[in-house]
Formats: structure tokens, sequence, C-alpha cells
């Protein structure tokens, strides 16, 4: 069995390789390196067999997203002969630095409840600044929204090493999110039908639901680019966030606060369309729109989903780990930019 396996999903993503490989390889720590490839149609596999053979290359018949791609691609690995303990799922726009990977592993060996971690996330291109996916630790407020230590919104942080304290957070960033094997098997993954987006939230709140945690590791640092995919303006990415985050509430919401929040979540979702109809961004409005009605097809689903978890367990995460007050509201209506100002004004679930 090896220790790590570190695993890269990529879909048309040859200049990320060609640039962000080496750094992976040289620092890997003699783990192994996988590339899953998700049907790309460049020539990501040709340029994997020609200058990166140490590489283990997993094909994909189809590109089934980040959820759905990393789920079978795990699964070759944990039926494979070498399967491993933890895995790293990293994406291929994530330069890792030296000793990247050894705090993360020291972090789960120190904390046996941890089922997942991630590292501090830093702007590639802005190299001093944290980084939109993941920054330092990512939490949510009781209506879906994410934010993160070093980023609220479109707030983004210069890293002074006000967040160099290792501590329990509610998510960690899919760009590099290190996990226990096992439990990620045994929790089923990633829900395959959310695409990407919103995938590595959800997770994250099925771990807790089953009792354990998600840790936050500043002694080690990645440098990621962002929007290799799908850039933020996307309306596709719009659409994605907005029926993910919604299914995810509907999955995970205890039944005493599950109407009430999805209807305020639908009124934020409305009042976010006029604001973007107003800026004449009516594709995204239009995402929206396609966002909820397909959220309403999809209730089936989430009810069985949801039948599968008892209320105790959901009742118990969020009245102690998720932030009880709407993040949009402290940003937008009271100026509560950094999440150091978030909690000196009141406590934030640790």
């Amino acid at each position: 069995m090896d220790e790590i396996a570190i695993v890269i999903l990529n879909y048309n993503g040859r200049s990320f390789l060609e640039q962000f490989l080496p750094s992976v390889l040289a620092n890997a720590g003699g783990n192994p390196i996988y590339v899953a490839d998700n049907n790309s149609t460049d020539d990501s596999i040709a340029l994997l067999q020609r200058h990166f053979p140490a590489v283990r290359l997993i094909h994909l018949a189809e590109n089934r997203g980040y959820a759905g791609g990393y789920n079978a691609a795990l699964e070759q690995i944990r039926t494979s002969a070498t399967p491993a303990r933890y895995y790293v799922l990293l994406n291929s726009d994530v330069e890792v630095t030296p000793d990247w990977l050894e705090p993360l592993r020291q972090l789960m060996e120190a904390h046996p409840q941890a089922a997942a971690c991630q590292p501090k996330i830093r702007s590639y291109h802005q190299r001093a600044s944290f980084e939109y996916a993941g920054a330092a630790g990512g939490y949510i407020d009781y209506l879906g929204y994410p934010f993160c230590r070093g980023r609220l919104f479109d707030t983004i942080e210069v890293d002074t090493g006000q967040y160099n304290d290792e501590c329990e957070i509610f998510w960690a960033t899919g760009a590099c999110l290190f996990i226990r094997a096992d439990i990620f098997h045994r929790l089923g993954g990633f829900d395959a039908r959310f695409f990407a987006h919103m995938e590595e939230v959800d997770l994250c709140w099925q771990i807790k639901n089953a009792g354990f945690q998600v840790w936050y590791c500043p002694r080690s640092t990645v440098f990621h680019v962002g929007g290799g995919t799908l850039h933020k303006s996307n309306p596709r990415k719009t659409f994605l966030n907005y029926r993910n985050s919604l299914a995810m509430l509907y999955k995970n919401l205890p039944t005493a606060n599950l109407i009430l929040n999805i209807f305020l979540r639908l009124v934020l979702d409305g009042l976010s369309g006029v604001r973007l109809l107003l800026a004449g961004q009516w594709r995204d409005v239009l995402a929206i729109i396609q966002a909820h009605f397909a959220f309403y097809g999809w209730l089936p689903y989430l009810h069985r989903q949801r039948q599968e978890l008892s209320e105790s367990r959901k009742s118990r995460i969020v009245h102690r780990q998720i932030y009880p007050h709407s993040i949009v509201w402290r940003y937008f209506g009271r100026k509560g930019k950094t999440f150091r100002q978030l909690k000196h004004s009141e406590p934030l679930p640790r």
C-alpha cells in the first residue's frame, strides 16, 4: 500500500500540466503521482506519455466533471495493486512548494479524528495574497454561503501571518484536498450529480455529519492560479454554484431549519439576480433561474439523501459549527470585510 497518492484531475489542461507537473514531481517525497484524464480533447495524454513517464495515467472514458471524475479515478486506485492510505486531490493549476506534503500528513497523524485537511492557499499571480478558492480554510453560513479566512467574497487579504494557527475548519478546498482514503470511500465520495463546484463543501459537511473533523495546516503552502476550467464570470459556473449550493443545503440541514433557510436563500438568490440584471449580466440571471428549476427537479433525489442522515447529527453540526448569521449582510450591510472583523464582532465556530 502506498502512503499517499497525489491525484491530479485533468481536462484539456495541457498547458497547466506542462507548467506545474515539474514542481509536483520534484516535491512528491517519493509518493506516486496520478493524472486522471477526463477524456480530454487536447494532447494532454501525449504530453504525459512523452515528457512525464513517471506519472501514472488513468484514462476516463467521458468528462464526468470534478466530482464524478475523482470518484472514478480514486475507485480505480482503491482497487489497484497499490491502494493508498491518503489521497491528495490536487488541481492541475497548482504550484507546490518544497516540504508541502509532510506537514499535511503529520497533521492527520496527530489528529485521528481529522478526515481531511488543506494547506494555506496563496495566489500564483499575486503571491503575497491568499487565493479565492480556499485561502486559510473554509467556513459556511446558515444560508449556505461559503467564505474563507483570508477571503470574504471579493476581498482578498495579503498573508501577513494572521492565519498561521493550525485549526479545525468547516470545509477544505478542492484545489488541494488531503483526505483519508478509507473515509472518502466509506462516505461514497463526492456527489457525482454536482459535476463541479460546491462538491468539496458538501463532502466536508458529510465528513462532519459522520463525526469526523476537517483541518487547516498553515505549515504547508501552495500557489493556485484559479479559474483554470471555468472562469468565475462564466454563466455555467453561476448555474453550478447556485444549483449545487441549494442542493447541499437541502441534503444537510435539519428539518427545523430547512423550510425557512431554503426560502431565505431563494429570496437572496432573486436579489442577486436583480443586481446582475441591472449590471447587464442577463446570461447569469438566466443561469440562476435555470439553477432553481434544476434544484426543484432534484428534490426527490435530495429527499432520499436527507433520509439517510439522522436529525440529531444534522442539528449538532448546524448549531455548533455553522456561522449563525448571514455573511451577505455582515459583508455588504455592516461592512465586515475580513474574517477577523467578523470574529471581533461576534464569535465564530471553531
